[in-house]
């Protein structure tokens, strides 16, 4: 079974360590499932004092975080995965063809002009062995960055001050699809999956609720009623 590393490249890595150690994606993580990397994109500042970002030319609000920085967190993110591929693999010769030629490796950039996340992409990305996450904040990554990335994720249609809660709901959405981290059973059965419908309504105690009862069908005891009255009202996703 294959780890999943997911490197998350940012200014602000403290506000991952809560995410990646709680409920499943910690439990995975333990697990040896998905493994995680932080890459502190000042790490790589420029100059004295230790530059991130500049003022956009042809003038503009706000800062812009420069592309050569990013670059090189982009760079080190691969340069740590292939490190931990060496040190762990017991076959240096297989480990050197899985480096050179058979990495599964993307780098995403969270970016509110991208494409929209859906649950069919996450079940992509979890097939990856490397999934690269560049979070841009103030007003945005220099443009030339999209030289360096294979792919632009939004998580919708609204502003937020930067990628992080994107990259977020991303590595949420694609640990618990990992092989191993749920049973195919609950993949199966839960909303969004396979058939790519929303999840029918759900009930549990009380029966009633400010007038407000559970369907009796639900109640029937009639299996064969119950799953036609779920498919019922599972809704398509557009």
């Amino acid at each position: 079974m294959n780890t999943v590393f997911i490197s998350t490249v940012t200014l602000f890595p403290k506000i991952f360590k809560d995410i990646f150690s709680y409920s499943i994606i910690g439990r995975a993580q333990k697990r040896g499932l998905v493994n995680f990397y932080l890459i502190d994109i000042r790490d790589f500042a420029i100059g004295s004092y230790k530059t991130v970002d500049d003022k956009p030319y042809g003038g503009g609000k706000g800062m812009i975080i420069r592309v050569d920085v990013v670059h090189k967190a982009i760079m080190q993110a691969k340069i740590n995965y292939r490190e931990h591929l060496k040190q762990n693999n017991k076959s240096s010769v297989n480990c050197q063809l899985k480096i050179n030629y058979r990495i599964k490796e993307k780098i995403i950039l969270m970016d509110p002009k991208g494409k929209t996340y859906s649950q069919k992409k996450a079940f992509e990305l979890s097939k990856l062995d490397h999934l690269i996450l560049v979070c841009g904040h103030y007003e945005g990554i220099d443009a030339r960055i999209n030289k360096y990335i294979d792919e632009s994720i939004s998580i919708g249609d609204y502003i937020l001050t930067g990628g992080e809660i994107p990259a977020m709901v991303i590595v949420d959405s694609v640990c618990r699809l990992v092989s191993g981290v749920l049973s195919e059973e609950a993949i199966k059965n839960e909303s969004f999956s396979t058939s790519f419908t929303h999840e029918e309504p759900q009930f549990t105690r009380p029966y009633e609720y400010e007038k407000m009862k559970v369907p009796e069908v639900l109640l029937s005891g009639n299996h064969q009623k119950i799953t036609i009255w779920k498919k019922k009202k599972q809704k398509k996703i557009n």
